[in-house]
């Protein structure tokens, strides 16, 4: 037998919406569902009533980090100039999360992607990668990403009109991307209330872009990067000082620098995990115990910090292994 129409629905909003003759709606393609991430309260960390923290949430975007934004803005500003073209391959050094962005909206896009990433990043990265059709060459990792930039630079100059490299060290319009998005969602989220803006130093584009919006539109927001020690695992990050230096990195644009040690780091990501439900990467880890250095420096204020990735890209690694497999990291 038939079932029969259930007489409870209402015959208001769903039979509008289902009914055929009301105007489609207009479905976004992947590439449009790029930022607008959340902003949560992790107040509870910092233990002082007067102290509010936030935390913008990344890792929500469709291609899982941060480098979603700056990742579009190089293709697409590269499409209106002419630079990238059907022909062409974009190639792009990277620790990771930024070739994952590339391929992605080079896959959605219809483009060739070819990475250059360190030998020592995480499996999930390079899964990643390979499921979305990018091929990838590894630079020795004991090089971390200063081997893979020299490498894409190498094969880039052999046949300099077979690829595209964005380059997201020297492309401004890395920075731009969080200029236009990140900032503005911001002091959106925060209705401008807020003091200090915390994030970790990898290109660094996300502090310069965000630094540079500050200056002109909340002057009183002081920008502060967080920095890996020498010699640190931290993927994702840089040391200035041993580092190859981003060109499109000014350190004047920084209130403050705080170094973050690798234990420190790793200990945040695994308490975000078990005590906040925020499975996140260790760079957000980071990212989080340099703004609790901040809150213990004053009595009062907003702080907002970003959190890049999610944690699923670290299960390979030892980040949330337990020791001795009977209790948790």
């Amino acid at each position: 037998m038939a079932s029969q129409p259930n007489s409870t629905l209402p015959n208001h909003g769903a039979v509008q919406m289902l009914n055929p003759k009301t105007e489609p709606i207009c479905t976004p393609l992947l590439i449009d569902s790029i930022g607008n991430t959340p902003l949560v309260d992790i107040s509870v960390l910092a233990d002082k009533p007067e102290i509010k923290l936030l935390a913008k949430l990344e890792g929500s975007n469709p291609g899982g980090s941060v480098k979603d934004r700056p990742a579009l803005y190089m293709i697409n500003k590269a499409e209106e100039s002419g630079e990238l073209t059907a022909d062409k391959i974009i190639l792009e050094p990277t620790s990771g999360n930024t070739g994952i962005a590339i391929a992605m909206i080079g896959a959605a896009k219809g483009y060739r992607v070819k990475l250059v990433m360190p030998a020592c990043v995480s499996m999930e990265r390079r899964g990643i990668l390979e499921a979305y059709g990018a091929e990838t060459v590894l630079s020795p990792g004991c090089q971390m990403t200063d081997g893979a930039i020299r490498l894409a630079h190498k094969i880039l100059d052999q046949e300099p009109d077979r690829y595209f490299m964005p380059n997201q060290y020297s492309n401004p319009n890395n920075p731009l991307a969080h200029y236009e998005t990140t900032a503005p969602e911001i002091m959106q989220q925060t209705a401008g209330e807020i003091d200090y803006f915390v994030a970790g130093m990898g290109t660094s584009g996300t502090l310069m872009g965000m630094s540079s919006f500050f200056t002109k539109y909340a002057s009183q927001v002081k920008v502060i990067g967080i920095e890996p020690g020498l010699g640190h695992k931290i993927q994702g990050l840089k040391n200035m000082h041993e580092a190859i230096v981003p060109e499109i990195y000014e350190q004047q644009k920084l209130a403050q620098k705080i170094m973050i040690e690798d234990e420190t780091a790793y200990e945040m990501t695994r308490k975000l995990a078990l005590e906040m439900g925020l499975f996140v990467g260790m760079s957000s880890g980071a990212a989080v115990a340099g703004a609790l250095r901040v809150a213990e420096q004053i009595d009062s204020g907003t702080i907002v910090t970003l959190l890049p990735d999610r944690g699923d890209r670290y299960l390979s690694t030892n980040l949330f292994r337990s020791q001795c497999a009977l209790c948790p990291p």
